[in-house]
């Protein structure tokens, strides 16, 4: 991969993201600036909104079902949706979830720090626990 693909993967996985949330219906608002670790936000209603952080890994890269040191403050209101490139997948997942299925450093430079990695095959224990969270499945969790 080039570096200027390399360097803009990120951003064109956002736009990604963005446009199928848009297929989908949601009424969505992207940020200017990604300081707070929002990349859009969706207004469900005149008095809900979620945030959503947009994380992808390229067809490239050796581990694409992992997700290395994540770091936010789990709420209700904050989603990660993950794109899997090497399979096509959306995976939309409530930042508490995320908590509990992701792998939380415990010592080192990165403690605190949580790592998820998703499953790599459609079948077994880890894609059955990771199904709801999948597709269309988990484009209806925002709901």
């Amino acid at each position: 991969m080039r570096y200027r693909d390399t360097a803009s993967f990120g951003k064109r996985q956002e736009y990604l993201v963005v446009a199928e949330l848009l297929k989908r219906g949601f009424d969505v608002y992207m940020t200017l600036v990604d300081d707070q670790g929002i990349d859009c936000i969706i207004r469900l209603n005149s008095k809900r909104y979620l945030d959503i952080q947009i994380k992808a890994r390229s067809k490239e890269t050796k581990q694409w079902n992992k997700f290395p040191l994540l770091s936010f403050e789990p709420r209700d209101n904050l989603y990660f949706i993950f794109y899997t490139e090497k399979n096509n997948t959306f995976w939309v997942i409530p930042s508490k979830d995320v908590t509990g299925l992701g792998i939380k450093n415990k010592s080192g430079k990165y403690v605190g720090k949580i790592t998820l990695n998703l499953p790599k095959t459609e079948t077994g224990k880890k894609a059955e626990k990771f199904e709801k969270y999948k597709n269309d499945n988990g484009f209806k969790l925002l709901r």
